[in-house]
């Protein structure tokens, strides 16, 4: 039992740590406070919303961002989102 317990805590503290160097998702007001750097495509991905947002995310922390706000988004069979980037 104890075992288990340590495996459960780092798997958590890893996730934690991994996504606090992450760039994250944010609306609009948020934006506001932050010094846009660029914009960002994905497109062709037949997957989830949670894909999409892997994806941005990926291409946000290349760019050296911080932050993505998605400004376009279509699905017609696979899906094409825009993000601003944000430091």
């Amino acid at each position: 039992m104890n075992i288990k317990t340590t495996i459960a805590t780092v798997g958590l503290l890893s996730t934690l740590s991994f996504g606090a160097f992450a760039a994250e998702s944010i609306n609009a007001d948020q934006a506001q406070n932050l010094q846009p750097v660029g914009t960002v495509s994905v497109s062709g991905v037949a997957g989830t919303p949670m894909d999409i947002h892997q994806a941005l995310q990926a291409k946000a922390e290349r760019q050296g961002a911080s932050a993505y706000r998605i400004i376009e988004a279509r699905n017609n069979d696979n899906y094409h989102v825009t993000a601003e980037l944000y430091k």
